[in-house]
């Protein structure tokens, strides 16, 4: 009866044992960020728990270069996904052979802009229009940026040339303080800071109609994710979409709280603040990486002669992998009017 008994012991330890929950070990993701609303993408995505959810720890980097570093800090090693604009660090760095894929869109912007042209509030009798920016200094993130080709788009519409202004490498934050104390005469910043830095009444918008529908700024990976973590950068992928799902239409308070947190901005800000559109497909528009490029060539910021094949630096596979499990973005409908 004793052995019996032992025996009977020994199952229902078994048998509990084999319906524990096994808590399985997350994979950590090192990602070079900055805190504005273009990377809102990752804070909803780990507040909202779909990269945890995914088996994945996102570690938040800050990039105190003002993010043109991000490609040299994922190529290093320093990073394992780097999300940032395609400038001119961008391009030599592929050029010189260093193992990145464009694997996903970080943003878009259509008009009202989510990074207008911005000039102090003291100064808007004396500035109009891009066009009295000639022979002044404008703030941008870092020179060879993507958001040199924001400038470049608001001083051609009005029939400036970039060799009649001076560009100043500034992080976002310090601009609106800038401005104010007269030390430039434009920038172009990024929200939530602009609409932050108007509210404040230190800056005027200047223009935020220059660009429509182009997209500079992608989300990067290295061999390493591709190919030894594969199952994980296909995790990160599928997480990173849900999230941009969530960011479709209007930024409602939920979502403004999470943006708060991580930029610091109030929230009642950050609803009312221009928005930027991310892609729920992922969806990489090829002819726009194309014409950045041809832009920075035209600058003379490409250390290389002949373009190069942008559709062999894009790598779609992610994004197709995660399509298949969570399915495409179908837009809500539109409600049609009873009478």
């Amino acid at each position: 009866m004793r052995r019996l008994l032992l025996i009977l012991v020994a199952i229902a330890l078994l048998l509990t044992a084999t319906q524990l929950p096994v808590q399985a070990k997350s994979e950590k993701i090192r990602l070079g960020y900055l805190p504005v609303i273009t990377y809102a993408t990752f804070f909803v995505g780990i507040e909202r728990g779909y990269f945890a959810e995914e088996g994945i720890e996102l570690e938040l980097v800050p990039l105190p270069a003002g993010g043109g570093d991000a490609i040299v800090q994922l190529a290093a090693g320093n990073l394992d996904v780097a999300a940032t604009g395609a400038g001119a660090t961008l391009w030599n760095a592929i050029a010189l052979g260093l193992p990145v894929k464009i694997v996903a869109p970080l943003h878009t912007e259509r008009p009202p802009l989510a990074t207008p042209l911005v000039i102090s509030a003291k100064r808007t009798n004396e500035i109009k229009s891009a066009a009295d920016l000639r022979g002044k200094k404008i703030a941008i993130n870092n020179v060879g940026s993507a958001v040199e080709y924001w400038v470049f788009s608001a001083l051609k519409r009005e029939g400036v040339s970039m060799d009649e202004v001076t560009i100043v490498p500034m992080p976002f934050p310090q601009m609106a303080a800038a401005l104010d104390a007269g030390a430039i005469d434009a920038a172009v910043i990024t929200e939530p800071l602009a609409t932050l830095g108007r509210e404040q009444g230190l800056i005027a918008f200047l223009a935020d109609d220059f660009i429509d529908g182009i997209t500079v700024t992608y989300v990067f990976m290295g061999e390493e994710m591709l190919t030894k973590r594969r199952a994980v950068a296909e995790a990160f992928m599928r997480a990173y979409l849900r999230a941009a799902r969530d960011l479709q239409g209007k930024i409602d308070e939920s979502l403004a709280k999470i943006i708060e947190k991580y930029t610091n901005v109030p929230s009642p800000v950050v609803m009312r603040m221009n928005r930027q559109y991310y892609d729920p497909n992922g969806v990489i528009p090829v002819a726009d990486l194309e014409e950045v490029q041809r832009y920075f060539k035209s600058r003379g910021l490409l250390e290389y002669k002949e373009l190069l094949d942008v559709p062999s630096l894009v790598d779609t596979s992610l994004v197709d992998a995660a399509l298949k499990v969570i399915g495409k973005y179908q837009p809500k409908p539109t409600a049609t009017p009873s009478y």
